[in-house]
């Protein structure tokens, strides 16, 4: 059985703060709750409402991190696993993959689907309830870096890109994985009329509508590409990129220190 290593940031002071743009879901500990009822249910939801598309964009993020053979990676908010299990593959039993999320449920249930799987490179996993804007590591530690649909979530997103700017190696990649805010109206009207009519109702059959509710507008407060890329460049990377994917509805932000 594979244990759950939940370690606690360098300084409990410096805990960041959380925030979805819906209603109530403000703060950290809302942040936390909402999540550890998604949490059950969160990978069958993630098949229905993007068709299964999401594993095709994984594997793309994993591919842009430049993640090799015995590198040490880190997956920042990892959620259930899907992207550090497709880590691990990628650098195998001889690299050291670890998966950093603020909600334990999460944790848990990433811990659990790894107990399923009897792979030999899954053992190179280590699991840390932490947080995405004071990493408890130290500088130049990783070789590669993803984020899927965390980036978005977080209060200071300069601070998180910084955070992880400071802990990769230079010359190595962040790929940094979420919804992409498009500048075009005609895709922004199908990404909000999906929301509305596709994720909202397929949630609500699980109990979940009111927790779905906040992504539309998450999205509109979240930076274009070209704002990302900006950024980037500002914190100190040596190049970014963002890259549109199924027709603009999600992107990818690649990014050289």
């Amino acid at each position: 059985m594979a244990s759950l290593q939940l370690c606690l940031p360098f300084s409990s002071t410096r805990r960041s703060q959380f925030r979805f743009s819906y209603g109530r879901v403000q703060c950290s500990s809302e942040r936390q709750e909402l999540f550890s009822r998604i949490a059950p249910v969160y990978d069958n939801l993630n098949d229905l409402l993007s068709f299964g598309q999401h594993r095709i964009w994984k594997r793309m993020a994993v591919s842009w991190s430049g993640a090799k053979t015995g590198d040490n990676v880190l997956d920042v908010c990892c959620g259930s696993g899907d992207l550090l299990f497709l880590l691990s593959e990628q650098v195998g039993s001889q690299g050291k993959v670890i998966g950093l999320d603020f909600s334990k449920n999460q944790l848990s249930m990433a811990s659990s689907r790894q107990d399923l799987v009897s792979k030999a490179c899954y053992k190179n996993i280590e699991w840390v309830e932490g947080d995405a804007l004071d990493l408890p590591f130290s500088d130049c530690f990783f070789d590669a870096i993803t984020m899927g649909y965390g980036l978005r979530n977080v209060v200071d997103k300069r601070k998180a890109l910084e955070e992880s700017f400071r802990v990769l190696k230079p010359g190595s990649r962040i790929s940094v994985l979420d919804f992409n805010k498009s500048t075009q109206p005609f895709t922004t009207a199908i990404q909000e009329w999906m929301i509305d009519n596709v994720v909202v109702p397929v949630a609500s059959g699980y109990g979940l509508a009111e927790e779905y509710q906040y992504l539309k507008s998450s999205i509109r407060e979240f930076l274009t590409g070209k704002d990302l890329e900006k950024l980037a460049l500002e914190i100190g990377f040596s190049r970014a990129k963002h890259y549109e994917l199924s027709g603009g509805l999600m992107g990818n932000l690649v990014a050289t220190r």
